[in-house]
């Protein structure tokens, strides 16, 4: 059965969205997870909307689970079936959302089979993550292709970042260039704030983190994104005093695991302050972190927009951060914190610039106080997300015509 095409519907009231994403609560190891958790929670005032989502079975969302007959499979082939069951569940929808390529296919087969616009948010580029074919296999041809299949034939593309969209439109230069709107990722600046060490159960103080030292603070996933390893190669030349606590965790790969975990333990051996989270730890402790910390580090060698970098100035800490993608539209350089160049030909000097300007910033406490302090304003003035969702909406919008 065809769908009425949205273009003929009166009002936003009569819009239903089906939200695709891999991540959704308690499931949130990433960026886009923060980006579609805050997202759903804003546009549920503005239109319905139905989130489909992968992962355990839980309340409020309807599950895509990957077909069982291909248990042990490449992670690819278990994606694209757990697509085609969202697809299925979608026939509602006026309007279809699919995030990152985990769900790419199914906005786009979901477009197809109920005539009805299909919005796809690039929060990554898979030709721009090669490293991934360590994680896939061969099933990184096969999320390439889905990427492309899904951006070019999308009635909208949505770029995290302006940066994001100059790499969709050289990526797919097929795409036309008035279907790529920015709309950037947003930051909850209640959630995220500064926090005192809680006296009764600090999680500072279970570490071990001596609260007289300054702190290098960085969080994220284990991967070559994040560029974990220049971080921990650049902490040797960090100031005596400066201590590192590195939450990072959920490696892409056993062998990326053990690199880091080599690291990590060459870098202890070295120097004293060295504080390493592998789990997963709630908010409030990573505010707790975060606050505290002289400088927030973000060395990512690609990064769209950077939500980790809006967290950490949300809790009015200063950032240190490499130059890439869409990090400099958030990280204002040498007003809310400073940024370093990459160049992939030359890490050696990457990880040494890092170094010098965690260093300054931590010689001069009051520079990165006030670059803390222009941070968390520049998140409450530019990064609301019910600003966001009204943009995304206004995107809705637009493909309705």
């Amino acid at each position: 059965m065809l769908r009425q095409p949205l273009g003929k519907l009166d009002t936003v009231s009569s819009m239903r969205v089906a939200m695709m994403t891999r991540e959704y609560p308690p499931e949130v190891y990433g960026g886009a997870g923060v980006h579609v958790t805050e997202l759903v929670a804003q546009l549920r005032r503005l239109c319905d909307v139905d989130v489909h989502c992968m992962g355990a079975p839980r309340a409020g969302v309807t599950v895509a689970a990957p077909d069982p007959a291909l248990r042990g499979a490449n992670p690819a082939l278990a994606t694209l079936s757990a697509d085609l069951t969202m697809v299925n569940a979608a026939s509602a929808a006026t309007v279809v959302h699919s995030h990152t390529w985990y769900t790419g296919m199914a906005g786009h087969l979901a477009g197809l089979l109920y005539d009805v616009p299909h919005v796809l948010t690039a929060h990554s580029l898979e030709p721009m993550r090669p490293w991934k074919a360590e994680q896939l296999g061969g099933g990184y041809r096969i999320s390439s292709w889905v990427e492309k299949t899904a951006v070019e034939a999308a009635a909208a593309v949505i770029a995290v970042s302006s940066g994001m969209r100059t790499d969709v439109l050289t990526t797919y230069p097929a795409l036309d260039p008035d279907r790529v709107h920015v709309v950037r990722n947003g930051i909850d600046t209640e959630t995220w704030r500064p926090v005192p060490p809680d006296p009764e159960a600090s999680v500072l103080r279970t570490l071990g983190v001596d609260p007289d030292r300054p702190i290098v603070a960085f969080v994220g996933r284990i991967t070559r994104q994040k560029g974990v390893a220049h971080l921990v190669a650049a902490a040797h030349h960090f100031a005596p005093d400066v201590q590192l606590v590195l939450c990072a965790g959920a490696p892409d790969t056993p062998e990326i695991a053990e690199e880091v975990a080599s690291a990590v333990q060459r870098l202890s051996a070295a120097r004293s302050g060295v504080f390493w989270v592998r789990e997963m730890l709630p908010i409030h402790q990573i505010c707790e972190i975060l606050s505290a910390a002289t400088v927030f580090v973000c060395p990512s060698v690609y990064e769209p927009l950077g939500i980790v970098n809006l967290e950490a100035m949300a809790c009015a800490t200063a950032v240190v951060a490499s130059d890439v993608g869409g990090i400099p539209e958030v990280v204002d350089d040498e007003r809310t914190g400073l940024l370093v160049h990459y160049a992939a030909d030359n890490p050696t000097e990457f990880e040494r610039e890092l170094a010098l300007a965690v260093n300054a910033l931590v010689g001069d406490p009051d520079r990165a106080r006030r670059y803390g302090a222009a941070g968390r304003q520049r998140c409450i003035d530019e990064f609301s997300w019910a600003h966001i969702a009204e943009e995304t909406l206004q995107v809705y919008r637009q493909v309705a015509l």
